[in-house]
């Protein structure tokens, strides 16, 4: 047994800096997590192919084929992705389709836009229910003082709760490198609504100058969707800018292992988190927002939305070939890491079984 614990530890002590040791790997957590990895829902996401997706070598259907090929359980697609193929720019009988061929393969969609002001949103709906949709991820992208930002986001979010009243729908907002976790629980706790939480990326709290462990705890009651993947931090000035790398790779610097199984975990009698995204960002640059030393109401830089440049020595044709085995390497880590939390987790249920 104590080889179990050992190993258990191991592997979510890993990119930690070990202040918060593992719990220890009970009978009763390990049935817990077995019957959370049963239910867990992982689905595909745009960007891994993104450039794909921009050049039109792939499109927005075939996102739901690789989907339904690697057995996930959906595909989480921002409104743009595609360009002139995106789901912004399809007409009525075309999302319809783009309907149809998911529910034919069994694949849930969730859609995703880069703001929260009411004419995008309005937009966002709209689609959403031609499309048969619930779950919206949205996050701002306002310049200004902190406390005007938050003035300004929490206008927005109070549109979207009358809206998601209104249409039977879901809004996770994301926490994107400008906001600290703290400020984003402070508005949900104040608009208190529930059909408004969050989502969760792996990444995205270095650039608000946030630890990732810490940043998971401080909006864990509220994180309903999650964006995995994998970053190098980027020491800059007196913050932390972050570099897209393979997750699970040498590079990646995160406590991925450890992130999983905390989000996993979160929900006392049914899974909190409704689906884990699979949004590889290999070679994406994000500089610096916050920073260690800021004033206590901080200006909030403006934001453009996120893009992979061309890396150097990379053709375009090379970066779409790549990305395919980009997104099939996170695939194959992910979901070795839930296999061996499974393997750890029967183990440990076996052991107790066994006669004294």
């Amino acid at each position: 047994m104590n080889c179990i614990q050992a190993r258990f530890n191991a592997l979510l002590s890993h990119n930690t800096d070990g202040s918060c040791p593992p719990a220890p790997l009970t009978p009763q957590l390990a049935s817990k997590l077995i019957d959370r990895l049963e239910g867990m829902r992982l689905f595909a996401h745009a960007y891994p192919l993104l450039s794909n997706l921009t050049h039109g070598r792939v499109l927005p259907g075939e996102l739901l084929e690789f989907a339904y090929r690697h057995e996930l359980q959906g595909l989480s697609l921002h409104l743009l992705d595609g360009e002139a193929n995106s789901l912004s720019n399809m007409s009525q009988h075309q999302l319809l389709d783009f309907s149809n061929q998911a529910s034919a393969l069994g694949l849930d969609v969730h859609l995703e836009i880069s703001s929260t002001r009411k004419e995008d949103v309005d937009q966002v709906i709209a689609i959403a229910k031609t499309i048969g949709t619930r779950n919206i991820r949205v996050y701002s992208r306002y310049e200004g003082h902190l406390s005007r930002v938050m003035d300004l986001i929490e206008d927005d979010l109070r549109y979207l709760a009358q809206q998601a009243d209104e249409h039977d729908l879901y809004f996770d907002f994301e926490q994107h490198e400008e906001l600290k976790s703290h400020e984003i629980a402070q508005l949900l706790n104040r608009l208190d609504h529930p059909r408004l939480h969050a989502l969760f990326d792996f990444g995205n709290m270095i650039n608000a100058c946030e630890q990732p462990l810490s940043a998971l705890q401080k909006l864990a009651p509220h994180i309903r969707q999650v964006h995995m993947k994998g970053v190098r931090v980027i020491p800059e000035q007196n913050g932390f800018g972050h570099y897209g790398v393979l997750q699970g790779s040498a590079e990646d610097q995160l406590p991925s292992a450890r992130m999983l199984f905390e989000l996993l975990m979160l929900g006392e009698q049914a899974p909190q988190v409704v689906a884990f995204i699979l949004e590889q960002e290999n070679h994406y640059i994000a500089p610096a927002f916050r920073q260690s030393e800021e004033a206590a109401d901080p200006f909030i830089d403006y934001r453009e939305m996120s893009e992979t440049a061309l890396p150097p020595g990379y053709s375009a044709e090379r970066m779409m070939a790549e990305e395919h085995l980009w997104a099939n390497n996170q695939i194959r880590y992910v979901r070795g890491v839930l296999g061996e939390l499974k393997v750890l987790a029967e183990l440990t249920l076996a052991h107790t079984l066994l006669p004294a």
